[in-house]
């Protein structure tokens, strides 16, 4: 069964990947490390024009684990990619059925849809800074919130924020991908293990050709 379910997600990440050479936007530079929303909402921060190993980052915008990865982590994981060692694929997903986390996560990653690529690192850190705690127990994410922390980041989109106008796509996304929980994070579609939350390990793992090619 996991095994079914890594082979599931790992092609559904290699068709990703394919897709953001489609949907990059015009006038991008071919050798220069950009990051890039592609049509199903995920993010890629990556020389498009490298060969470097891919890296898919399956998260919850809700949950701790995937907070505590993304503070331990996440710097390292930006160095390589800016480095061109890397390319980064960052995908939200809703991955809780019960409330409150499910409506919190929804909102945060509906939210995130809305702040454009020059502000949305920026956000992304300021989503895991204000994470409702404790889980399961806190409502958070508000809209009110989310406008402020997109204001802060740069981003001044408060009607589509207040609208949740991607909550919708956002969650038919999520729906497309297999995953049994997040983190999820797969390199050249092997998934990951505790190394995820290892900087030094990770690196190693990403500069040694620890992955395998799909």
């Amino acid at each position: 069964m996991k095994k079914r379910f890594v082979a599931v997600v790992a092609a559904f990440a290699a068709i990703a990947v394919l897709g953001v050479l489609a949907f990059a936007r015009p006038g991008m530079s071919s050798d220069g490390v950009e990051l890039t929303r592609q049509a199903d909402g995920s993010m890629i921060l990556a020389d498009l024009g490298s060969d470097a190993p891919v890296l898919d980052v399956f998260e919850d915008f809700d949950c701790p684990v995937c907070k505590d990865m993304h503070n331990r982590v996440d710097a390292t994981i930006q160095r390589l990619a800016r480095e061109g060692k890397v390319k980064v694929v960052f995908h939200a997903v809703t991955i809780f059925r019960d409330e409150p986390m499910r409506s919190n996560s929804i909102r945060a990653a509906a939210a995130a849809r809305c702040v454009p690529e020059q502000n949305w690192l920026a956000f992304r850190d300021a989503l895991y800074a204000m994470q409702p705690a404790p889980h399961g127990v806190a409502s958070g994410f508000t809209v009110e919130e989310l406008v402020a922390a997109a204001r802060k980041a740069g981003a001044s989109v408060d009607a589509c924020v207040e609208s949740q106008a991607y909550a919708d796509e956002h969650l038919a996304e999520t729906a497309k991908i297999p995953l049994e929980g997040t983190p999820t994070v797969l390199l050249d579609g092997r998934m990951l293990g505790g190394e995820v939350f290892d900087p030094v390990a990770l690196e190693r793992l990403i500069t040694d050709g620890g992955g395998v090619r799909v």
